[in-house]
């Protein structure tokens, strides 16, 4: 590659200076990333109820199971229609059609009469879940600033943590009430949240690339002047975003109708073609970046957290723990330690990067789920389970806090960060919108199988199991993800061959430039 084209590409760094943290785009962050605290919360509420759902409506461990991981394969109706609905309405009335949908879902399980009613639930709810966990992470990519993009787009997974956290401290709360009241209790609790998150989204700003998209040159450049580090880094984004959708320099902002005709016949304003460009005709560079996105929402589900959190009550009853009260308390340090650790990942994403968080953390995935197996299959072979009980229950409960500790380090939130940075604008909501979903199968698919696998190759297999996939993981994301730190929006489909070039990380972690290859 000559010396010219590689001058054209910004370096994957973060800038010298760090800007202080614009305190606006801070908000819109948090106020769109709480309505991920409606996943965390679902699926660690089930963790507990399920327990007296079963002695309450006599249902056997199959059911369980089904009732349990369904809400993932539902919540698929959600985020491959939050692309569509996101380029139609807005990312902003998005989060709040989530949010209704999920307070309608909550109420339906609380007040649920029969198993099929349940169903009925988790299908609802399972729809405002698959919004929410879709258009929260493009809506605070699209918003934040580059310097602070990393640190704000891992925002849901925080929210997603804290509702796992809140989930535990639910089952911990209600399991003293009379079998048939507690698991109602739990499931109704989580229609609260909703009521405030709807009312807290309309005070948000709508996405600047979606208004852009929609002719409203003037109101996506006075949210960008509020959530940009700088005048100058403002008028730079605008143009960026002017430049990905098509509209040319020189068109008055207020000339709306002219806008829409030249985005209309560019790219379209509500998300035609999109998913034709992505899955039937996609170029080299936008294949590796589907690739990318859907390579690691897979491993990030298919290592198992979804079991670990739904079935740890479960996990530590095997591990030696007898009692309702001990084994939700346990729980609770499992959600303890995820938000603590989330927070930790904050905080390094712009500073360390992308590409040594998601290795680290699928490193002590890895590391952790051998032990926690090894250890539950000597529990498992032991004559007597009381027979060095206490040692071997300390070691799964610290193997089961490790791992979800090295889980929300990188795995947890960089999933979501990456898969939002990497799409250019028009394919990006859809693009998401495919990366939720491979997340959502591949979660439905491990939770619905977890006591049908332990039956089979016992609970140690599952995650040996577990950890092999982890391995590949790490392979994967070593292989095939290039660093996105510090870079624009606008400029990380370079990284996987779009424009004139591209600058890759050597195996030791330092930029080289090479020429770009096309398929």
């Amino acid at each position: 590659m000559s010396k010219d084209v590689a001058a054209d590409i910004p370096a994957a760094e973060a800038p010298a200076k760090r800007a202080p943290l614009n305190k606006y785009a801070l908000a819109c962050a948090i106020l769109a990333s709480m309505n991920s605290i409606l996943l965390g919360y679902d699926v660690s509420v089930m963790s507990g109820a399920q327990i007296f759902m079963k002695r309450d409506l006599k249902i056997t461990d199959a059911q369980i199971e089904v009732l349990a991981g369904i809400i993932n394969i539902f919540s698929l109706v959600g985020s491959l229609a939050a692309g569509r609905t996101s380029d139609w309405i807005g990312r902003r009335y998005t989060m709040v059609l989530a949010s209704v949908i999920f307070f309608a879902g909550a109420l339906i399980m609380g007040l649920a009469p029969s198993y099929a009613v349940l169903m009925l639930g988790r299908f609802v709810a399972g729809v405002g879940v698959g919004y929410a966990l879709m258009i929260a992470p493009v809506y605070t990519a699209e918003v934040a600033p580059t310097s602070a993009r990393g640190l704000l787009t891992s925002f849901p997974e925080v929210f997603i943590n804290t509702g796992v956290l809140l989930g535990y401290i639910s089952n911990y709360a209600f399991h003293g009430l009379p079998v048939h009241l507690s698991w109602r209790a739990m499931f109704l609790a989580g229609a609260v949240p909703p009521v405030f998150l709807a009312v807290g989204v309309l005070a948000m700003p709508e996405s600047p690339r979606w208004l852009v998209m929609q002719g409203r040159i003037g109101d996506a450049r006075r949210v960008l002047e509020k959530t940009s580090d700088s005048p100058e880094e403002a008028v730079e984004r605008l143009a960026d975003i002017k430049s990905a959708v098509g509209i040319p320099e020189g068109i008055a902002d207020d000339n709306n109708d002219e806008l829409l005709a030249i985005v209309r016949k560019n790219k379209g304003t509500h998300g035609e073609g999109v998913l034709r460009d992505l899955l039937l005709h996609p170029t080299p560079p936008v294949r590796r970046i589907l690739i990318a996105c859907l390579g690691l929402q897979f491993f990030q589900q298919a290592s198992g957290i979804d079991s670990v959190v739904l079935y740890s009550p479960r996990v530590f009853e095997k591990a030696g723990i007898k009692s309702d009260a001990n084994t939700l308390g346990a729980t609770i340090s499992v959600g303890a330690t995820k938000t603590l650790f989330i927070l930790v990942a904050t905080f390094l994403l712009d500073r360390v990067g992308r590409r040594p968080l998601l290795l680290t953390s699928a490193g002590g995935m890895v590391v952790s789920l051998v032990t926690l197996a090894s250890t539950l299959h000597v529990i498992a072979q032991r004559a007597s389970p009381a027979d060095g009980a206490t040692a071997l229950s300390g070691v799964s409960i610290a193997s089961v806090l490790m791992f979800v500790a090295s889980f929300s380090i990188g795995m947890g939130p960089i999933a979501w960060v990456y898969s939002s940075e990497i799409f250019p604008l028009r394919l990006r909501a859809q693009g998401c919108a495919l990366g939720t979903a491979m997340n959502r199968i591949m979660s439905g698919a491990i939770t619905m199988s977890f006591y049908s696998l332990s039956h089979k190759i016992t609970l140690a297999g599952n995650f040996y199991l577990y950890a092999s996939i982890a391995a590949a993981g790490w392979v994967f994301m070593f292989c095939f993800l290039p660093e996105t730190r510090g870079r624009g929006l606008e400029d990380t489909e370079k990284l996987f061959g779009g424009g004139d070039g591209v600058e890759k990380e050597d195996g030791h972690g330092h930029a080289e430039s090479t020429e770009l290859t096309t398929q």
